[in-house]
């Protein structure tokens, strides 16, 4: 993936923790910092099919699934059905998707101008709210330089990508099963969870599911630093990612310029490290 993408290693790693855990995950960033390029060369490399869909305020789910989904008793859950349980239902025809169906929806967070804000039972579905910032300027002045080289981010055939074999995105969701997680590891995580739902400028905390969620991430933060065993970081490494769309603060909080990125450092703070 970096022979396309320069910089960016924690959004890279995320994407990759994302398909390996085997979940969706939403991707939020200005236009511009390769968030769409990331996913196609992450579909190339694990040979897995690639198609996108421009999302407006007026996709209807007959524009992803066919006219067939207009059935109205079926066609309004069929994104979520999806997402969730890998299957589509359509005119009372279940249809299974591939195990290694993966969403990546990348959401602009200045331009929403008539679009809607994703309801919770939507974003629950998302593994991981993934943001993707700016690079530095030392990655800025090699994107000009790669660009100068010649590089073409529409001719990803040209770069000689050699994918994985097809069964190894396989053997390594096995592999992360096989992940040794003490039990303190198991207190730590449900503490965090049960701490957000006490935490005075939050209306709604971390559900069970999330706890859930960042355990799995936990664990593929570990695989990808070429660890068998989960230790704290890993968990904080996580939480961020895994719970910051899960949550919804206060008015008064949001009025103060809080985020849940803010809540959840604080909560990390104060919940007890195991040693």
């Amino acid at each position: 993936m970096n022979k396309a993408i320069v910089g960016q290693q924690e959004f890279i790693d995320q994407v990759l923790i994302t398909v390996l855990c085997g979940g969706h995950a939403l991707i939020e960033g200005v236009p511009g910092l390769a968030k769409t390029l990331a996913v196609k060369m992450l579909a190339r490399s694990l040979q897995v099919e690639f198609q996108r869909v421009q999302s407006t305020s007026d996709l209807m789910p007959a524009d992803l699934l066919g006219t067939n989904v207009l059935n109205l008793s079926t066609g309004a859950l069929s994104l979520l059905e999806a997402m969730e349980e890998r299957q589509i239902t359509i005119d009372g025809a279940r249809h299974q998707l591939s195990d290694f169906f993966s969403v990546f929806a990348t959401q602009n967070p200045v331009e929403f101008e008539g679009t809607y804000p994703l309801p919770e039972a939507q974003l629950d579905r998302f593994l991981l709210k993934i943001k993707v910032g700016y690079p530095s300027v030392d990655d800025e002045i090699r994107i000009l330089e790669k660009h100068h080289g010649g590089f073409d981010p529409h001719a990803l055939d040209a770069m000689g990508i050699v994918p994985l074999d097809s069964t190894a995105l396989r053997q390594a969701r096995g592999e992360l099963r096989q992940l040794t997680v003490e039990p303190a590891l198991f207190r730590y995580v449900t503490e965090i969870a049960r701490r957000t739902r006490e935490w005075p400028s939050v209306a709604l905390g971390a559900s069970p599911r999330a706890g859930l969620s960042l355990l799995l991430v936990a664990k593929g933060m570990a695989a990808v630093e070429g660890r068998d065993y989960v230790i704290p970081d890993d968990v904080k490494a996580a939480a961020h990612p895994v719970l910051r769309h899960r949550m919804l603060l206060k008015p008064e909080a949001e009025l103060e310029a809080l985020t849940t990125d803010n809540v959840i450092t604080d909560v990390l703070a104060a919940v007890e490290v195991p040693k």
